[in-house]
């Protein structure tokens, strides 16, 4: 039996390859991304929140806030600075590690520091990082923990505080999908709005 010449094999599994790397890795692509800036052009370019012409942020990704004036973000596990994208990640500390305790028990002395007169119970999202590192937002029972602080350090009622995390409050997707949540960002500026 002769065996068919190499080129006779090669030859199509090297038009196949750079036919597969056009349609797959240029049109398909190409198509995706155009169909999403028509569809969907603000999740598009990133979800960005832009403030006076300027984008801010992202609706996708935290950021820190360390002033008693601010709602605080869940903290951010990403290395070397906080809400790194591309460092995406939890810390793999697992819940014995003494480093772990020791980082949330500092974050727990922060937030007591920050607020002595709260002996409500600290949500565990504002103590814990999540497993990407990124999370923009935080439960409502953690928005609602930082009330006080932010109502007495801003001269503002809680109560109109508690009103503005009502009105940014997203609720979970279908009515079960996720939990309900606030944007620390977009809370934030919207503190800054108010007078």
């Amino acid at each position: 039996m002769k065996r068919p010449p190499s080129n006779s094999i090669l030859r199509p599994a090297v038009s196949l390859l750079i036919l597969m790397t056009g349609i797959l890795g240029v049109a398909y692509p190409l198509a995706v991304t155009g169909v999403a800036r028509v569809l969907f052009p603000g999740q598009a370019a990133g979800s960005l929140i832009v403030r006076d012409g300027k984008p801010v942020g992202s609706r996708l990704i935290g950021q820190p806030f360390s002033d008693a004036r601010y709602f605080w973000s869940r903290p951010s596990a990403t290395r070397p600075q906080p809400y790194n994208g591309l460092a995406s990640g939890g810390s793999n500390l697992g819940p014995l590690n003494p480093a772990l305790t020791a980082a949330v028990e500092a974050r727990i002395a922060a937030l007591k520091a920050a607020d002595p007169t709260n002996h409500a119970p600290i949500p565990v999202d504002l103590v814990t990082a999540s497993g990407s590192g990124l999370d923009p937002d935080i439960s409502l029972a953690a928005a609602y923990y930082q009330v006080g602080r932010i109502a007495r350090t801003r001269h503002l009622t809680p109560g109109r505080v508690r009103a503005l995390i009502a009105a940014h409050a997203r609720t979970p997707w279908l009515g079960v999908l996720g939990e309900p949540r606030v944007n620390v960002l977009e809370l934030n500026l919207a503190l800054d709005k108010l007078r």
